[in-house]
C-alpha cells in the first residue's frame, strides 16, 4: 500500500494534543494504522509534550489529594469492562478498534452513493459514516460548511487535488470545492468525520440539496 496523502502537521500534533473531538480521533487513528510515516510524527511530537511537562514547574495538590488516594486503594476493584464484539459485517480496512461501534443500516443519500452511520459510545460534533461509492460514479460538485476528514479504505476516487486509494486521507473545509470521481471496478468505501453539511453546486445540485442528509 503506498499512501500519498496523509493529514497536514497542524492536523496531527491537534491529535497528538487530545485536541480534536471524538469523531475527528477517529478518522486520524484509522489513518494512523495504515501510514507509518503519521504514526512516528505522532509518536514523536507525544515525546515532545512528556519532556515540556517533565521541564515545566510542579503542580500544587489540594492536601486532601493523598487521603483520596489512599482511600481507592482500599476499594473494591471495578469489574472489568466487556469488549463489544467486532461486527462481522464491517468492511475490509476498517480498523479494530472500530468495529466494536455500532452501526445503523446502510441508506440511499444519493443515485449510486450510500450512507452507514456508526454510533460512537459519547456525543460529539463531528459525524463518523462509511460512504460506499459504485464504480464511475461521479459525485456532484460541492463545498463544506465545515470540515471534513475522509479516510479511504477500499477502492479510489479522484478530483482536484489528485488520486486517493486505501490508506490516503483527504481533508475539505469551507475554502475547498470538488467533485470526485470514483475510479476502478470496486466499490469505493471510505471512513468519513464531517461537521455542517455540503453546498451543492450547478443546477442539479441546488435542487438536490434540500434532499440530501449526511
Amino acid at each position: 500500500m503506498t499512501i500519498q496523502h496523509h493529514p497536514d502537521e497542524e492536523i496531527l500534533a491537534a491529535y497528538a494534543a487530545g485536541a480534536l473531538d471524538l469523531g475527528q480521533r477517529v478518522a486520524i487513528a484509522t489513518h494512523l494504522t495504515t501510514c507509518p510515516r503519521c504514526r512516528d510524527w505522532v509518536r514523536s511530537m507525544e515525546r515532545v509534550g512528556g519532556a515540556l511537562l517533565e521541564e515545566g514547574p510542579p503542580a500544587s495538590l489540594p492536601e486532601e489529594a493523598l487521603a483520596a488516594a489512599l482511600a481507592r486503594l482500599d476499594a473494591p476493584a471495578p469489574a472489568p469492562v466487556a469488549r463489544p464484539p467486532e461486527r462481522a459485517d464491517a468492511p475490509a480496512g476498517l480498523p479494530r478498534f472500530v468495529r466494536g461501534y455500532q452501526f445503523r443500516a446502510w441508506r440511499w443519500v444519493a443515485p449510486r452513493v450510500s450512507l452507514r452511520p456508526i454510533v460512537l459510545p459519547e456525543a460529539t460534533p463531528t459525524r463518523v459514516f462509511l460512504l460506499r461509492s459504485a464504480p464511475n460514479t461521479t459525485m456532484l460538485q460541492h463545498a463544506h460548511t465545515g470540515l471534513e476528514m475522509t479516510c479511504v479504505l477500499s477502492g479510489a476516487f479522484t478530483h482536484a487535488g489528485g488520486r486517493y486509494g486505501p490508506g490516503d486521507f483527504d481533508f475539505g473545509d469551507d475554502s475547498v470545492s470538488h467533485q470526485p470521481r470514483v475510479e476502478g471496478d470496486e466499490d469505493c468505501i471510505c471512513l468519513v468525520a464531517m461537521q455542517g453539511d455540503l453546498k451543492l453546486g450547478g443546477l442539479l445540485g441546488r435542487l438536490m440539496q434540500p434532499f440530501l442528509r449526511l
